[in-house]
């Protein structure tokens, strides 16, 4: 069994994290001690490596919950479920990734598009750009 501070530091995290994630439904102890210290079974260490594991592959917090409802019965689901949950969260990433690109592009045109010298910014055209579009 693991206390709440041994169970964070086992898996890099913090102890508030931990609180957090019990906080919206992800992780609960599995017992509580005597004095009411929350107590943390090998699974449930298991349990966060997996979320630990969802958040770093970019889920949020519902589709994470969702990835464990289907990891708690796996039975119930197709592969094709995880796997369309999984494509809809590339889908999302790369529109992200063409969003942040054309932004990119938009502020490499306007860099470009300075002189950048010492002189007052009186005639900026970054400023004047951005104050008529």
């Amino acid at each position: 069994m693991y206390r709440i501070g041994e169970l964070a530091t086992a898996c890099e995290v913090t102890a508030d994290t931990l609180r957090f994630y019990e906080k919206n439904g992800l992780l609960s102890p599995s017992s509580r001690s005597d004095k009411g210290y929350r107590l943390y079974t090998d699974e449930d260490a298991r349990h966060l490596k997996f979320i630990l594991r969802a958040k770093a592959m970019g889920f949020s917090l519902t589709e994470i919950s969702e990835l464990l409802n289907i990891e708690a019965s796996r039975s119930d689901w197709a592969c094709a479920d995880v796997k369309g949950m999984v494509e809809a969260k590339a889908a999302e990433l790369q529109r992200k990734i063409d969003e942040m690109t054309r932004l990119r592009d938009s502020l490499q045109e306007l860099a470009d598009a300075c002189c950048g010298g010492p002189e007052s910014a009186i005639h900026c055209s970054i400023l004047d750009t951005l104050e008529t579009k």
